[in-house]
């Protein structure tokens, strides 16, 4: 279990008490001014207490410690808790890696792991990690960074279960794209609350870092935004137009999050599409990448160079990776820059191929072009991808 760490900031303000039949209670948390508490003794005693007193800072018995700088990679529920994650640690062990990015609410809005039977989340379970703490004090005696992924707003079981947080068609049935995946509203305050919630789980289980994805609308929403039926929930009133109320939405639920795991002693990261950097705020999906990052610690664009239609003067950006990713941090680095509130950069990069795309194959050298290309730029940290969890071997991941 993890320690309960009372943490106050004690200022100089007298309280004057009558002893010793007064008696008088503050709920931590509240601000307490100096006044006369009245008693039938006549004793007098004078103590100090807190002026403001925060509730309390959560940390595991578990010790992780941020690395030089954060490598790592993406592993799914069934990886962590299966055969995989041995060879996993393994690859990350005899290379320069030294993170993994766990899935604990996946794609679908499955929990990866079964939590206590009295727990909300208990009937979307999914035991692929049958034991958490065991896996991660795996990582912890291999010194792996452990970073928790929480996928927000796309969630077709809670979309299914819960209709009105949802969007809808007009017959009322719920709204799915052409993947057949539905998304719950970032309007709905619920919603903020069933995944930060969550949140607090996995940082009390041991994890250091959350990462929220999919915070936003589903793609070209603004093209579907007077066909669905949606609540805006507090939006409603707003005197804006439907972007900028898109964009408050997800802004806001991203510093929602970070307020309330400010007392559990973990990072908040948020993943963005990279090319929210370009542009002043991406219209549909509501996602302003400079709003974004003023609320997290850490912010991950997918720069997948699979992703990107014709950009930067590249034709296909998936054949050059190194071109890709250059041009790219170069953009991102002069956004950041204009930031009061700077978080670590921290991109998603490729290993994989996209034949969709092109025949280009992605193997040891795309993967060290993409990395070479972020480290010339200033840029440190990295993430890879891979769906399946197959990462090319024999990487140089500091090239």
């Amino acid at each position: 279990m993890g320690k309960l760490k009372k943490s106050m900031m004690t200022a100089a303000l007298a309280v004057t008490v009558l002893m010793p039949t007064a008696a008088f209670a503050a709920n931590e948390g509240e601000q307490l001014e100096g006044k006369q508490l009245t008693a039938r003794s006549s004793t007098v005693e004078t103590y100090e207490v807190p002026q403001v007193m925060k509730r309390f800072t959560y940390s595991s018995d578990l010790s992780f410690d941020y690395p030089d700088a954060v490598r790592g990679i993406y592993v799914t529920g069934p990886s962590a808790g299966g055969a995989k994650f041995d060879s996993l640690v393994k690859m990350v062990d005899e290379t320069d890696l030294n993170a993994m990015v766990i899935d604990i609410k996946d794609d679908h809005g499955n929990i990866t792991y079964k939590p206590d039977e009295k727990s909300p989340y208990y009937d979307i379970a999914q035991n692929y990690i049958d034991d958490p703490q065991k896996m991660l004090e795996e990582l912890e005696k291999h010194k792996i960074y452990p970073i928790a992924r929480i996928v927000v707003f796309k969630d077709t079981l809670l979309a299914e279960k819960k209709p009105e947080l949802s969007f809808r068609n007009t017959d009322g049935s719920v709204w799915k794209n052409g993947r057949g995946e539905a998304f719950v509203s970032p309007f709905q305050h619920e919603v903020w609350e069933y995944n930060v919630e969550l949140a607090k789980e996995a940082a009390m289980m041991g994890f250091e870092e959350i990462q929220f994805d999919y915070v936003r609308f589903p793609e070209g929403f603004e093209t579907k935004d007077d066909e669905l039926q949606y609540d805006l929930g507090d939006y409603t009133d707003e005197n804006t137009d439907n972007v900028q109320k898109r964009v408050n939405a997800v802004t806001d639920f991203v510093a929602y999050a970070k307020e309330e795991l400010s007392n559990y002693d973990v990072q908040t990261s948020v993943d963005i599409f990279g090319y929210a950097a370009t542009l002043e705020e991406a219209p549909g999906i509501g996602q302003n990448f400079s709003k974004i990052s003023s609320n997290v610690d850490v912010i991950s664009s997918m720069i997948y160079p699979s992703h990107w239609t014709s950009y930067f003067g590249l034709d296909v950006p998936n054949d050059h990776p190194y071109e890709l990713t250059a041009e790219y941090a170069k953009v991102e680095n002069e956004v950041l820059g204009k930031l009061e509130n700077k978080p670590v950069s921290r991109p998603w990069i490729q290993d994989f191929e996209a034949p969709w795309v092109s025949s280009k194959q992605y193997g040891k050298q795309e993967v060290e072009d993409q990395i070479r290309a972020l480290n010339e730029n200033g840029i440190d940290e990295f993430l890879i991808w891979n769906a399946a969890n197959n990462y090319t071997e024999g990487v140089d991941f500091t090239p």
